[in-house]
């Protein structure tokens, strides 16, 4: 009679299962040794694979990693709240945003600056279109598309650069600080920059339709 293994049978990954797998093993990497002490090498033997799989998918160690942080912000969206008011529904996404973005802004400015970007082929720019941008769209539209519903705001009047304003304020402070803003700085971004903004804008145009 044979006896059976204690050790458990592992199973052989395949297609986006493998990737996310890899991904994860080099997200894992850079946070715990950092952008310059990580290697293929050593996501690979954190993934439990080979580094050919690697090289299979990513040319080189920068767009591995640039992947990983893509792939790790894709999969930990921030919940978009609906408290039944725009004012409330954005100091609760900027509030959520900036704890949940804190960290990862950190691990992924710490990379840039240790010379992540050298071999992917992206400037500056693409690549922080890549990263960092992508991650309030989707929360931007609901929480105005809402408000607009219920008749606070009428969007067709209110310039795309203001309703982007409150987001892109909270990428700055967070990659100029590295830390989650203070309750009172998102409550001076909502209701003494953007709230004025947007009404006025709505106001102007009123008036013109008037005139």
């Amino acid at each position: 009679m044979v006896a059976e293994s204690s050790e458990p049978v592992r199973r052989r990954r395949h297609g986006k299962q493998l990737e996310s797998a890899l991904l994860v093993a080099a997200w894992d990497d850079l946070v715990e040794v950092g952008y310059g002490r990580l290697t293929m090498e050593s996501v690979a033997v954190r993934a439990r694979t080979s580094e050919p799989v690697l090289y299979r998918r990513w040319a080189n160690k920068d767009q591995l990693v640039l992947a990983a942080i893509e792939h790790h912000r894709n999969a930990n969206p921030v919940a978009v709240p609906d408290t039944g008011a725009l004012r409330s529904d954005l100091l609760a996404q900027l509030t959520a945003l900036s704890e949940a973005l804190a960290g990862f802004f950190a691990i992924a400015a710490a990379a840039a600056f240790s010379g992540l970007l050298t071999d992917t082929g992206l400037t500056p720019a693409q690549a922080r279109e890549k990263v960092m941008d992508a991650e309030h769209l989707s929360p931007v539209r609901i929480i105005y598309q809402r408000a607009h519903d219920r008749g606070e705001i009428d969007l067709e009047r209110i310039p795309a650069a203001v309703l982007a304003l409150p987001f892109d304020l909270v990428r700055h402070d967070l990659l100029m600080n590295l830390e989650p803003l203070k309750p009172a700085r998102i409550r001076s971004i909502v209701d003494e920059l953007f709230l004025p903004l947007a009404q006025n804008h709505e106001a102007g145009q009123s008036h013109a339709h008037q005139a």
